[in-house]
């Protein structure tokens, strides 16, 4: 290999520890086996030759981690296995090695902030942290299985309630770096040290008395089971609304109904009546529920407040949008060079709403903040202005059906 390759054989000793590192996300959350191979990892990087070699390392690292960890990407690509489906190692190879791209900056960066191996470890712990801080954000960010992920389900992730994520991240790759910078395995202790306050903090946290239990509210969550290949198929469309109107009209009453994302067959401007048959099935009852909407060429993938009477009370538009899924970046901007392909105000994927709002349900249901699919796993998507009321419950509605049952859906909910 050329431009200061460190070889195959360590770029694919990187590669198979990164993937290790993948063991700690869900479904299998093995955070103790996910650590050690970020500290190996670690070693690797900040015992390189040279600066070039440590960015190879650090990409292959990447490249590892997100090729495990994100293989539900391929399931999109299944839907239509005639049409797609020689796409799909391709999605996997460019998205695993896109993201690591992130890693081999901090690989590069932290082998020129330390002068030795050790210093250059805790240097690694720290632009890691950061690169895993930006991945959440540039191009509208995609902040999927983090390395702070790896503690959720157990006691150390509570510390997300008072460093967040990336603080949790952060802890991680500190972890993972202290043995290699801290000599005679004082490293280890110190680290040992600092996940045993994490733990025990975590588990002081999780051990005192619930709160007061609040007013029972009885909502009605409707799945239509409708496998993706199936759902748009034009004789079965009504076969899985109708399955979602009898749910939603079952006894007993809830006090809210709840359908999940792009759940009708029909856009919000254009509804055809099935508005009406919903308010109809729900019997006096309010009903939330995903549906597509246009306003001109432009296209909003929206969660709509359905009244007792019928009538639209509240209209969210998802804003944060995945990118070259639901839209491609720049794609507005080429526009003006003449290419419209991916042009969202030509209706070549969805528009970003204007931003969070909180639904006021009204009395017993109070105020709620909607979410459209993977907005859940953004902090900051969380976080209101000073103006806006803070909810008292998230609704969260979501089509997983795209990536299969293996990891994605599991991720998701983690």
């Amino acid at each position: 290999m050329t431009l200061g390759s460190p070889g195959w054989g360590r770029l694919g000793a990187a590669f198979g520890l990164g993937a290790v590192v993948a063991s700690g996300q869900a479904p299998l959350g093995f955070w103790w086996l996910a650590l050690p191979g970020l500290c190996a990892l670690i070693a690797l990087v900040a015992r390189a030759e040279t600066p070039g070699k440590a960015t190879w390392l650090a990409w292959f690292g990447g490249a590892g981690h997100f090729g495990l960890a994100l293989n539900w990407i391929i399931s999109p690509f299944m839907v239509d296995v005639a049409r797609d489906g020689w796409m799909a190692p391709f999605a996997l190879v460019l998205m695993a090695f896109g993201l690591a791209l992130f890693w081999a900056v901090a690989g590069f960066a932290a082998w020129r902030l330390g002068e030795t191996p050790a210093r250059r470890a805790l240097a690694l712990a720290v632009t890691l942290a950061l690169a895993e801080m930006a991945r959440g954000h540039v191009l509208t960010g995609f902040p999927w299985a983090a390395l702070g992920h790896i503690w959720v389900g157990w006691a150390p992730m509570q510390l997300a309630a008072l460093l967040g994520p990336d603080g949790l991240t952060l802890l991680t790759t500190l972890a993972a770096a202290l043995p290699l910078a801290l000599p005679r395995g004082r490293g280890v202790v110190v680290s040992g040290g600092v996940l045993a306050l994490a733990a025990g903090f975590g588990l002081w946290r999780t051990s005192g008395d619930l709160p007061p239990r609040a007013p029972q509210q009885i909502l009605r969550l409707v799945q239509p089971n409708a496998a993706q290949h199936l759902k748009w198929r034009s004789d079965l469309v009504y076969m899985f609304l109708d399955r979602q109107l009898a749910y939603t009209a079952a006894e007993p009453r809830p006090d809210l109904v709840i359908w999940p994302e792009t759940a009708v067959p029909f856009l919000l401007n254009r509804d055809a009546g099935v508005i009406d048959e919903i308010a109809s099935a729900a019997q006096g009852v309010p009903v939330i529920l995903g549906i597509q909407r246009t306003e001109g060429l432009r296209g909003y993938n929206s969660l709509a407040l359905i009244g007792p009477d019928g009538t639209i009370g509240a209209v969210y538009d998802k804003h944060h949008l995945v990118p070259f899924g639901e839209y491609i970046p720049l794609g507005d901007l080429a526009m003006r060079f003449g290419i419209t392909a991916f042009a969202a105000q030509q209706g070549n994927g969805y528009s970003p709403g204007p931003g969070p709002r909180v639904l006021d349900l009204g009395a017993g249901l109070g105020h709620a903040l909607p979410l459209i699919c993977y907005e859940a796993v953004f902090p900051a998507d969380l976080r209101l202005g000073p103006d806006t009321p803070r909810p008292d419950w998230i609704v969260q509605i979501t089509n997983d059906g795209w990536f299969g049952t293996l990891t994605g859906p599991w991720q998701h909910l983690a």
